[in-house]
């Protein structure tokens, strides 16, 4: 895994606030105790609901490949709640991290105009021109409010399965199709130019903003230099990541291709359509509209970095599928430690669990998220798209929410103690009828966001079920039915 280089870091936005302890891996987020295979919430802003739980967050690196497996607890921003969590303050401020967002006020001694004079030299460094750092810098005031949004989150379990299933949802695959439909000319001239599956990004595009759903409305978005400028100004224990992407917007400014106000995203700076963080725009984004300039809030543009992205820095292998679901015979180890070719894999007595049989795929590993569940076959194509987040859990809800998009069935093997996915008109029906009892969804448009999370994990308090984790599920619909 190569180190980072501080004037590229930020691979979007989970790497923010991660201690430096968790260096080589300081651009992931990943957790120093290696939870980044556990389920976990999908990180989102404080406010997100019916946007079907879109994590907006951050491209990355690879992470070490061996982690345990165990439930973890989440806050409804995302974050895994232990010291150091993987997604460390998701768009800056990961749950895990509280105390990382808190300013430290021995550091930011100086007011906020003297810091930003104190700056300028650094602005210069970059090539950023006097006049656009005056511009920029001497008109805003800092975005305090980032400091302690994640204080005010609540606490939510999910398990494997859980998480897979609100990430590949009803919605989202009927709404991906749509998509597919929609863009299939640039999804064609993406795949004809850079060799990365169409369902492979349409999916990547729906975890990371619901298809734009994120851009498209006001509420979820803020303006990312007050807040970067806050965090490069208070927070001490990662002020060269901050600075660093400060400086990276500001350049994006001075090239022209943006204008400050322009520049709208969640509040640690990803912004578009798949969630780039500043460096990302400068080094990955590609001008794909033909528009003179690059912009992760063009459809174009955003595709075809992400598919960029996911060649040079996920090392992605035109021509190969991601993996496939598989049976395992006994005996055979499926923890991800060995690398064998698929005709080696294939003597083994693993066996293809789909009708479509064994897809396209080089080297491959073998990999169970849970004893008991559904067993995986995984080429380095499932690798590229983790990359964009160093999570199993992750890149197994995207890749199998570009099969479900294409057609494919559900997984053949079921997680221990799961359940089906509820449909969109059932998950319609559970926010009606939370809302006919006084549970405030915050819509009933059948995408569950946090509002809705916490009507559910109230109505389960109150109706004596249990876990109360705010999933919607069978057992809640049912219950529902049955009334209070």
């Amino acid at each position: 895994m190569p180190r980072l280089d501080p004037e590229r870091t930020g691979h979007r936005e989970l790497s923010e606030a991660v201690d430096a302890a968790a260096q080589p891996w300081l651009s992931l987020g990943v957790p120093v105790e290696a939870e980044q295979d556990s389920p976990r919430k999908a990180p989102r802003q404080p406010g997100y609901d019916q946007l079907d739980q879109p994590p907006v967050a951050h491209a990355f690196n690879s992470a070490p490949a061996s982690f345990s497996l165990k439930p973890m607890r989440y806050d409804s921003a995302g974050f895994p709640l232990s010291a150091l969590s993987r997604r460390a303050l998701l768009t800056a401020a990961g749950a895990a991290a509280g105390s990382v967002l808190l300013p430290d006020l021995a550091f930011a001694k100086q007011p906020f105009d003297q810091w930003v004079e104190s700056f300028r030299p650094r602005a210069q460094k970059r090539g950023i021109s006097d006049a656009t750092y005056s511009r920029v810098m001497k008109s805003i005031q800092p975005d305090t409010s980032v400091y302690a949004l994640d204080q005010k989150q609540d606490e939510f379990h999910e398990d494997t399965w859980q998480y897979l299933n609100r990430r590949v949802s009803d919605w989202r695959v009927r709404t991906g199709k749509e998509k597919l439909r929609e863009h299939s000319a640039l999804l064609s001239r993406i795949e004809r130019e850079f060799g990365v599956d169409r369902y492979t990004i349409v999916g990547l595009w729906g975890m990371e903003s619901a298809f734009g759903d994120v851009v498209l409305n006001p509420k979820h978005q803020r303006p990312i230099i007050p807040a970067l400028a806050a965090l490069a100004w208070g927070d001490a224990r990662r002020r060269t990541y901050w600075e660093q992407e400060l400086l990276n917007a500001l350049v994006i400014v001075d090239r022209g291709w943006a204008q400050p106000q322009e520049m709208q995203g969640s509040w640690a700076g990803a912004m578009g359509h798949t969630a780039w963080m500043p460096e990302v725009w400068l080094n990955i984004g590609k001008d794909y509209d033909g528009d003179g300039r690059i912009s992760p809030y063009s459809i174009p543009d955003a595709l075809a970095g992400t598919a960029r992205y996911l060649i040079s820095r996920g090392k992605y292998v035109k021509g190969q599928d991601w993996g496939c679901e598989v049976r395992v015979p006994p005996g055979i180890k499926a923890d991800r430690s060995t690398t064998r070719s698929l005709d080696a894999w294939k003597s083994a007595g693993v066996q293809p669990a789909g009708p479509r049989g064994f897809p396209r795929l080089g080297n491959a590993r073998l990999w169970q998220p849970v004893d008991g569940g559904p067993a995986f076959l995984i080429g380095q194509n499932f690798l590229a798209v983790r990359s964009y987040n160093p999570s199993f859990n992750y890149a197994l809800a995207i890749v199998h929410l570009g099969d479900r998009i294409r057609g494919d069935a559900p997984f053949a093997q079921q997680f221990p103690g799961g359940e089906r996915a509820l449909t969109l008109p059932e998950i319609q029906e559970v926010q009606q009828r939370l809302t006919r009892l006084g549970f405030d969804t915050g819509g009933t448009d059948g995408r569950v966001g946090r509002d809705t999370m916490v009507a559910i994990r109230n109505f389960q308090k109150r109706a004596g079920l249990a876990p109360a984790d705010g999933y919607a599920g069978l057992k809640v619909l049912t219950r529902l039915r049955q009334g209070l």
